[in-house]
């Protein structure tokens, strides 16, 4: 490929803009972002408030659009979410242990190790890159937490916006969730 073929990739394609979506698919990926974001708020107010724990990292927010607004794609499905979170939390504690001392190698590793690791075990979930970005840039109460970090909140709150997407997502005839669970 010459200099202008690789120049040409970058001016996209003349697909135009994505569909709309009805108001009704705005008004239930709302409920159900909502609902999602709320319960593990709800959760981490009754049980982790007052202690060094948090159950509500940023990338969730992300996980939420996935799992409430683009249902049917493949990174929002429960294996992505759980898998994606968990594994790059491991991955994020793991470069905060090995390599906090360079902190932008140790940035670097863990989200470009996460994305590899979520190809290769087939959980790609963009969010999960934040989530090992957050093990290393976080907080000292998230450093503190060390592998906790990987149950509080990297499996609880995935676990939260599931069952709650699992109730939301399939209330609507036009939607159905999960579209596959493995």
């Amino acid at each position: 490929m010459n200099l202008l073929e690789y120049f040409r990739k970058m001016s996209g394609t003349t697909r135009g803009s994505p569909p709309r979506v009805s108001n009704g698919e705005i008004l239930w990926s709302w409920i159900g972002a909502f609902l999602g974001i709320a319960g593990v708020a709800w959760v981490n107010h009754l049980f982790f408030e007052g202690l060094d724990l948090s159950l509500m990292i940023g990338s969730f927010g992300a996980s939420a659009v996935l799992v409430y607004g683009a249902v049917r794609s493949p990174l929002a499905q429960p294996r992505n979410l759980i898998g994606g979170h968990v594994l790059s939390a491991i991955i994020g504690v793991l470069c905060w242990k090995l390599l906090s001392q360079h902190m932008w190698l140790a940035e670097s590793v863990a989200v470009a190790t996460s994305i590899a690791v979520m190809h290769a075990t087939r959980t790609l979930h963009p969010p999960g890159g934040a989530t090992a970005l957050i093990a290393v840039t976080g907080s000292p109460a998230i450093h503190n937490l060390g592998f906790l970090y990987v149950i509080f909140p990297a499996t609880i709150g995935p676990l939260i916006l599931l069952a709650i997407g699992l109730l939301v997502n399939n209330v609507p005839a036009s939607r159905r969730y999960p579209e596959i669970w493995f």
